[in-house]
């Protein structure tokens, strides 16, 4: 009995006594697939295989998975042609190019139903060609149906070739799901999307075969994080404005420097929304081609942003798989690199303001980040003690002992959070600064000597009050209450220690054991409550610390606001355009970090030993850059650099999700440019089996590291005539990142947790290898990258490549990298080694992906350049050319 639509139906093909048009030579066989249209009855071309060159007899080991819009069935009928390719170098000829006679001739064709195919004999048909004139002399073609998973035994001599150039088996081409192996899972749909598939056969050192499987897809992430991120930084910049607005009234000269700071945030603003009303009107697109990398619309958006994934099968062994992220390095490729990249830009930046032109500010840089970090503590750690003090309630009206004790312990330790932060010699002095700023204001001091002394940040104590000398300069002034301040936040202690005493009092007298004695000075405050309802007795004294945590957050608000104004008003214009510019790169960053975090939880939801790293310790998130330290691609690196240092501020946290469907499985990025948390709904089955630790919403953290080495003719220039100085630096500094995420892991989490491979070197000794190379002065280092990648996968880390549009130079390091995972983890036989790597360059994924973003199937390559990549980042004869990308 045959089903009515089989799903995953892939076939292959070889061909017996073919004649060349030529008698006097073999064919360089290939073979073009075509689906007949069962509605409208004619051909739809679908497939090609390799070329088989001089063999009269070739074994073709590119396949055919039906296309997900002419579903296999019994009736379905297939018409294959069989050429005779005449240039060697058309071994890419996709399915989309048709075929014409200066590079093909024809020399016969067959037709089948799928049907006839099924009821045959080990679902094997012969079917005779037909030559153009309708006689039988062509030969025959040999049409058999693959199991995917199945170990067919075929004779290794068969498929080897008198050409040495003869390419590897491809065995399965498609871009429908039915060759996907996140087939079934229902986590694929809000996430990863346009699935292509490309199956091969390699033999391993035992000559047995095994099938590999590479999975490409796009990820809805690459416009829907910058898009949610965009609209952060819009609500984030109107917030502030309304921060000015409330500052008050002030002095003619500090108005006007809150204006100008306004202005340029509305600037900001109006912009920012423009580009995402742009965005919004998109619709359909799931990635970003290269060559739109310098499109202003596109700004945030990560370039070419896609995942791949290589399953390998091999006989008697458990599968494996192997995931990597490709993207295009983050960087502000609009706003260009005439003066160099983030990292350049802002360091310079640092340095001028140190010099005489950034006197105009009264508080240092350190001051400045310190009220920075102020204010971001203050937005997490408000809403938090509401939010706990509530469940103090809830706690007490259930009448919970153990509930009471958890939510008072909670808050308790947020408030005397809280009341350190605000205990900060700057926020007091900037309450009198802010004071001081106020229209009409006049101090004794100003009527007396000026104070002498050093502007704060250079040199001076940095606790003591700013100096006079400049217009509307902020005086220390003696009259205004300095310890009204002290008062306030002390309040927010009194408060919190009323608090603890009258659960004590209530837990005693309910015959609990007190651990903690009420303080003497608080006995009034308890004896005045008479027994009865607890929430009724706690509900004044926990709205009374309420009310006090909002009266010191809003002072000390108003007074880091202040503080910002006077950095902001001093760094127009550089500062704004610097900030646009970190956004941007940012934005690509994160959406790359994004997509990888979820590819990396949907794999390892099933493993307990990588859920218990994940909340222990957090996850590595490698970066691998080939940009060259020459010219432009310097200023990527330098946005780069930036970029991926910044995702240290993000955190991801997993949520159950409200309902499965696939709208509210979208994550979700909340927080501001200080503290980003990127929330990842499951559905509630999924969400049930995980740990309880990140169940209850546990901050799930990631480790950026990022290694470079340039690989074209632009660093041979650097290495030979510039400067390489900031790839070895970024080395350096990242390999002890990694270095110390190891030490970490290694004494909070059981080696056993880590992923098994099969060479079992140490990871000690891989990093003591990597920071050998780091320092080591060799040119184009690759042996870096290989190490880096190496360490990341058994440390189970999220992978990713990238070089400046992660098409050319990314593809030859995902094939290779896919190839030495095969060579040693599953024995890839070390004659099958650039075979393999032909093949995935020739008829892989990584061909789709330049075709998909430059509609052109050809690598931006030259020979003149190709002379001077390392021997394995060469891609094979006939797959490159000028092409504009």
């Amino acid at each position: 009995m045959l089903h009515c639509h089989l799903t995953s139906l892939q076939l292959h093909y070889s061909c017996n006594d073919l004649v060349a048009s030529g008698r006097d030579r073999k064919p360089n066989a290939l073979v073009q697939v075509a689906v007949i249209d069962p509605h409208k009855q004619h051909l739809v071309s679908h497939a090609c295989t390799e070329i088989v060159e001089a063999n009269k007899d070739p074994l073709f080991l590119t396949g055919m998975a039906f296309p997900s819009e002419y579903p296999a069935s019994p009736e379905t009928l297939v018409k294959l042609t069989v050429y005779d390719a005449k240039d060697k170098n058309q071994e890419s000829v996709s399915k989309q190019l048709l075929f014409c006679s200066a590079c093909v001739s024809f020399l016969g064709s067959a037709t089948f139903s799928v049907g006839d195919l099924l009821r045959a004999k080990d679902e094997r048909l012969t079917l005779s060609l037909r030559s153009s004139d309708g006689v039988c002399a062509a030969g025959t073609v040999v049409v058999s149906r693959l199991k995917m998973g199945e170990m067919e035994e075929v004779d290794v001599d068969h498929i080897t070739t008198d050409i040495p150039s003869q390419k590897c088996p491809l065995v399965c081409e498609s871009a429908h799901h039915s060759c996907v192996d996140r087939e079934n899972n229902p986590l694929t749909g809000p996430v990863f999307r346009n699935p292509v598939c490309k199956v091969y056969r390699f033999q391993t050192v035992d000559s047995k075969w095994m099938l590999v499987r590479e999975q490409m897809e796009e990820c809805t992430l690459s416009f829907s994080i910058p898009k949610q991120l965009l609209s952060l930084y819009i609500q984030e910049d109107m917030s502030r404005v309304q921060d000015l607005r409330e500052l008050g009234d002030l002095s003619p000269h500090w108005d006007n420097l809150r204006k100008e700071v306004m202005t340029r945030y509305a600037g900001i603003i109006s912009s920012y929304q423009e580009t995402l009303a742009e965005l919004d009107k998109i619709t359909g697109r799931s990635f970003k081609p290269s060559c739109c990398k310098a499109q202003k619309s596109l700004e945030f958006i990560p370039i070419n942003l896609h995942t791949q994934r290589m399953r390998v099968t091999c006989p008697k062994k458990t599968d494996a798989f192997y995931d990597i992220v490709t993207v295009g390095a983050p960087a502000a490729h609009f706003q260009g690199f005439k003066c160099g990249g983030l990292q350049r830009l802002l360091s310079r930046y640092e340095a001028e303001k140190k010099s005489t032109a950034y006197q105009c500010i009264y508080y240092s840089p350190e001051h400045t980040a310190k009220a920075h970090e102020v204010l971001s503590t203050m937005s997490l750690l408000q809403p938090l003690i509401t939010s706990l003090a509530d469940q103090l309630l809830q706690a007490a009206h259930e009448h919970s002992s153990p509930g009471l004790r958890d939510a008072l312990k909670n808050l308790s330790d947020k408030t005397e959070q809280f009341v350190h932060t605000l205990k900060d010699e700057l926020v007091k002095s900037a309450l009198l600064a802010l004071h001081a700023a106020q229209p009409g204001f006049v101090s004794k001091n100003q009527k007396q000597t000026p104070v002498q002394g050093k502007r704060q940040g250079q040199g001076g104590d940095q606790n003591q009050s700013p100096v006079q000398g400049l217009p509307d300069s902020i005086p220390h002034h003696k009259e205004y209450d300095e310890e009204e301040w002290d008062r306030v936040w002390a309040n927010v202690a009194k408060c919190l220690n009323c608090v603890i005493a009258m659960v004590d009092k209530l837990q005693e007298e309910d015959g609990s054991k007190q651990e903690s004695v009420p303080e003497q000075q608080l006995a009034d405050v308890i004896t005045s409550h008479n027994p009865g309802d607890w929430r009724e007795q706690l509900c004044p004294l926990v709205t009374r610390l309420k009310e006090c945590v909002m009266e010191v957050a809003e002072k000390a608000k108003r007074a880091m606001t202040f503080v910002l104004l006077q950095e902001a008003a001093c760094s127009i214009p550089q500062g704004f355009l610097l900030q646009q510019r970190r956004d941007v790169v940012f934005s690509q960053a994160l959406a790359a970090l994004a997509c990888g975090f979820v590819m990396r939880l949907y794999a390892g939801m099933q493993d307990k030993g990588f859920l218990r790293q994940l909340h222990l310790v957090g996850l590595v998130a490698q970066f691998e850059s080939l940009l060259s330290t020459y010219s432009e691609e310097i200023g990527m690196l330098e946005d780069m650099e930036v970029g991926i240092s910044d995702l240290q501020r993000v955190a991801f946290k997993i949520t159950e999700a409200k309902t499965d469907e696939l709208g509210d499985l979208q994550p979700l990025v909340c927080g501001r440019r200080d503290h980003f948390t990127i929330e990842v709904p499951l559905p509630q089955l999924v969400f049930q089996t995980l740990p309880e630790e990140i169940k209850e919403g546990k901050p799930l953290r990631v480790f950026p590291v990022l290694f470079n080495v340039g690989i074209n003719e632009q660093q041979t220039i650097a290495e030979r005539f510039g400067d390489i100085s900031l790839q070895e630096r970024i080395n350096q500094k990242n390999f002890e990142t990694l270095e110390a995420y190891y030490k970490s892991l290694s004494e909070k989490v059981p080696l056993e947790c880590l992923p098994c491979f099969q060479t079992q070197t140490d990871i000690k000794e891989l990093l003591e290898t990597l920071g050998q190379n780091v320092v080591t002065k060799k040119r184009k280092n690759v042996e870096i990258l290989w190490i880096a990648g190496t360490i990341c996968r058994r440390l189970n880390g999220i992978r990713f490549t990238s070089c400046k549009s992660a098409k050319d130079r990314t593809s030859m390091s995902v094939t290779l990298e896919q190839c030495a995972l095969l060579r040693d983890e599953h024995q890839l036989s070390k004659d099958f080694f650039v075979r393999a790597l032909d093949c995935m360059r020739r008829e892989g994924c990584r061909i789709e992906n330049v075709q998909k973003n430059i509609k052109c199937r050809k690598y931006a390559f030259n020979m003149l350049q190709l002379m001077a990549f390392p021997k394995f980042y060469r891609p094979p004869e006939g797959t490159y050319g000028k092409v504009d990308s």
